[in-house]
């Protein structure tokens, strides 16, 4: 099963536009109408949940946690922490490879989230 990512309000627009135009079939849902600026993590991670995506977000500073505490209590494909420093370019190639190679089940993985914020 490939991942179906859904972007936070923190992601730039132009990471999707440039993976669409890498990868029409690529699954990528904008954060614009359907997470509004200010939307707390919790809610965010409910929002990706619900519709079975991968939350792709950059706030890698509170969302690893907010994740951990998420999925004591409820089901969750997964999180694909971006860090802020990384290129554009970069980005797209990381999530098309994510998306090529993994699973949602690998995102679910604590092990899995650190070593992309390193990598990329």
């Amino acid at each position: 099963m490939r991942i179906r990512f859904q972007a936070g309000a923190d992601i730039d627009p132009d990471i999707r536009k440039g993976l669409l135009r890498r990868e029409p079939p690529v699954d990528f849902r904008p954060a614009a109408g359907t997470i509004p600026d200010g939307t707390r993590d919790p809610e965010v991670l409910r929002i990706a949940a619900e519709d079975d995506r991968v939350l792709v977000s950059g706030d890698l500073r509170t969302i690893s946690a907010h994740f951990q505490d998420f999925i004591a209590t409820r089901e969750s494909p997964g999180i694909l922490p971006i860090p802020s420093s990384r290129s554009i370019g970069a980005v797209i190639e990381g999530i098309f490879f994510v998306w090529l190679n993994w699973t949602p089940e690998d995102l679910r993985k604590p092990s899995i989230m650190a070593p992309l914020s390193s990598h990329w």
